[in-house]
């Protein structure tokens, strides 16, 4: 869902100005949301002067554009570098992670800022271009785990991009829910309704 899963801190050792630059928007975007983002608190966050960021970025969206594509490129990496080797427990962390019960504020400031990003897409083609890109890796780095578990034998035969696209379009709904409402005593209903979706389509064979 806009720059995947995020188990880890990506900018935790960075490498030049430029990834300390992308690391203090991201902590910043975290804190204070799009909305409220700017330079200038960035610059407090990098503790260095805002006319260092605008001599490498022209302006928030540029800057917050190459956050989100530093951090897609990351995940891009990750997922050609691992192989899947217990399909079941991939596929359960991924809800875990993205259907948690119990979310921090860090993860909350991640997805609440993630769905502020999206909601630039209706009118800005260059965000809708990183999220169209951006969920179709996603997608397909949940039907790859589909693939992986019907060659196992974990799974039974279905279609990988339908389930994916099902369970994507099911987390981003939750997401967008949970960041802009009060309360997720509903989360449980989802939850359940989800593994019950993957009993039937994915776990079992439907013919009992």
């Amino acid at each position: 869902m806009g720059c995947a899963v995020v188990t880890v801190d990506v900018f935790a050792e960075p490498a030049d100005t430029r990834e300390e630059i992308l690391a203090a928007t991201y902590r910043s975007l975290r804190e204070y949301g799009y909305a409220d983002l700017t330079i200038k608190k960035i610059g407090t966050e990098l503790e260095r002067s805002p006319s260092l960021i605008y001599h490498h970025y022209e302006d928030k969206d540029a800057l917050v554009l190459a956050c989100l594509e530093y951090l897609l490129e990351y995940f891009e990496g990750e997922l050609d570098d691992e192989s899947i080797d217990d399909p079941p427990a991939r596929l359960e962390e991924i809800l875990e992670w993205w259907l948690a019960t119990d979310p921090d504020d860090e993860w909350m400031g991640f997805v609440t800022a993630m769905v502020e990003l999206r909601a630039q897409a209706v009118h800005d083609s260059a965000y809708r271009e990183h999220f169209v890109r951006s969920d179709h890796l996603f997608g397909e780095s949940i039907a790859a785990v589909i693939r992986a578990g019907i060659e196992t034998g974990d799974f039974h035969k279905c279609d990988p991009d339908a389930v994916a696209e099902t369970v994507q379009t099911t987390i981003l709904g939750t997401v967008l829910r949970r960041s802009s409402t009060d309360g997720d005593e509903w989360l449980d209903a989802v939850r359940d309704e989800v593994q019950y979706y993957f009993r039937a389509r994915v776990y079992d064979s439907g013919d009992d």
